[in-house]
C-alpha cells in the first residue's frame, strides 16, 4: 500500500452522557476489533479530545481508520460486520461526523 494512495476514515463522536465508562470502553473495543474482521481496514487508532482551544463542538472521541482506497472504504461500510457494529454504535451517540480523505504532504519551499 503506497502511502499516497491510503485513505483515512475519520469519525468524530460524542457519546450519550448516560453511558458508563465501561460501556464506552466496550464500544471502543468493538470498533477496534473490526480491523481484524474486515480486510480493507488496515489500521485503527482512537483518542479523546485534549485540545485547549475549546473548538471541539461537543465531540469527545476521534476514531481514525486507514484503508488502501476509497473502494476499500465502500466495502467496509457495506460489510455485514460493520453494519451490525454501526447500528449498535450509533444508538449510543449524541452526534457524529465522518470524513474520508487522502493524506497529502505539503511541499515546503
Amino acid at each position: 500500500m503506497a502511502e499516497t494512495e491510503a485513505v483515512k476514515h475519520v469519525v468524530l463522536a460524542k457519546f450519550k452522557e448516560d453511558l458508563t465508562p465501561e460501556k464506552v470502553e466496550e464500544i471502543i473495543n468493538g470498533y477496534a476489533g473490526l480491523v481484524s474482521l474486515i480486510e480493507p481496514m488496515k489500521d485503527f487508532h482512537w483518542g479523546t479530545d485534549v485540545s485547549i482551544e475549546n473548538l471541539h463542538q461537543g465531540f469527545t472521541h476521534v476514531f481514525v481508520s486507514t484503508f488502501e482506497s476509497t473502494e476499500g472504504i465502500a466495502e467496509y461500510v457495506s460489510h455485514p460486520v460493520h453494519v451490525e457494529f454501526a447500528n449498535k454504535f450509533l444508538q449510543h451517540l449524541d452526534k457524529i461526523l465522518v470524513i474520508d480523505y487522502k493524506p497529502t504532504t505539503a511541499k515546503l519551499s
